[in-house]
């Protein structure tokens, strides 16, 4: 990691003082362009009962500006190393990017890794992690748009976002060869400018609801045993957006989770929507061009098709929803 990063690893105590104990060694990270922001005097924040659910024993914090938090947390028991990012989506300047891998010469898809996806990206990728599933080819298996353009549609589940528009996730469907119908309708010939797509599966909870068995019956191997895991969470009452990485395939550091574990965890973190993206080897998260999760493959990052990237652009705010 790099020297824009500081931070601490931070024992956790038993259930009394947990939270206070986390948040007091919430630190910022600093921007190399830019004078540091002042410490706030409330550092972000996890749900009250969060922790003691998940029975962290250890955890370290860090703030990348207004808005953005990052936390790493460790469970013993089990063992789980979990990466957090929290998105303040109250927070107009705040939204996501979808990444998408290098294409060779002729051909329409690509894979890259992750931090390379996030350092070719527009100006503003603060953090970035791994998106859909893929072909060896790198054509994705769902939905992919990029500022309103259609690059794939899918009958899979997907997170749509644009600025100024809540979060969506759900099944998006087309209308003929003219319209995307996500949270609302894109028109598939003329690019918005706008609208990002991702698509993943399955989703884990909508409405606040566990979406059917989690895939336990018809997927065992894929949802009922311990892999990598990369996840989005809503929680529309608090405006949040909780991007989760576990890292996993790791004996002694961190197993991996089942799709219901996965999904235990985003109940913790009271989101009401939730989605699963591609997991086991693809598994990353990046922040400020480094990973901070440990990725299962022995050669580290592998190339995937797309990402997803959290930016800071103040055009968001000036944007129409």
């Amino acid at each position: 990691m790099n020297e824009l990063y500081a931070g601490t690893l931070h024992r956790v105590h038993p259930p009394g003082g947990l939270l206070s104990s986390l948040l007091a060694v919430a630190l910022l990270l600093l921007s190399a362009c830019a004078p540091p922001d002042p410490l706030p005097q409330t550092p972000p924040d996890l749900p009250a009962g969060f922790l003691p659910a998940l029975g962290a024993t250890q955890a370290r914090v860090l703030s990348a500006g207004p808005g953005i938090a990052y936390f790493e947390l460790h469970v013993r028991e089990h063992p789980w190393a979990i990466h957090l990012l929290r998105v303040e989506l109250s927070r107009c300047e705040l939204g996501f990017q979808v990444l998408r891998g290098t294409a060779q010469e002729g051909v329409v898809w690509g894979r890259s890794r992750i931090t390379e996806m996030a350092a070719m990206g527009e100006e503003g990728v603060l953090a970035a992690v791994n998106g859909d599933f893929f072909t060896p080819e790198g054509l994705p298996l769902g939905t992919e748009v990029v500022a309103g353009e259609v690059f794939r549609t899918a009958s899979r589940p997907a997170f749509a976002w644009r600025p100024g528009q809540a979060p969506w996730m759900g099944l998006p469907h087309a209308v003929g060869d003219s319209l995307l119908v996500l949270g609302w309708t894109l028109s598939a010939s003329s690019a918005d400018g706008y609208t990002e797509v991702l698509g993943g599966f399955p989703l884990l909870l909508q409405g606040g609801e566990r979406v059917g068995d989690l895939e336990v019956t018809e997927r065992p191997a894929f949802a009922a045993a311990r892999h990598p895991r990369t996840a989005l969470g809503y929680d529309p009452e608090r405006e949040l957006l909780w991007v989760v990485v576990v890292d996993g395939r790791q004996p002694g550091y961190s197993e991996g989770m089942t799709l219901p574990e996965l999904t235990e965890l985003m109940e913790a973190l009271e989101v009401t929507e939730a989605l699963n993206l591609d997991g086991g080897g693809s598994s990353v998260m990046v922040l400020g061009g480094d990973p901070v999760s440990r990725p299962s493959d022995p050669d580290g990052e592998r190339p995937v098709a797309n990402g997803l990237g959290i930016k800071r652009d103040m055009a968001f705010c000036r944007r129409p929803s």
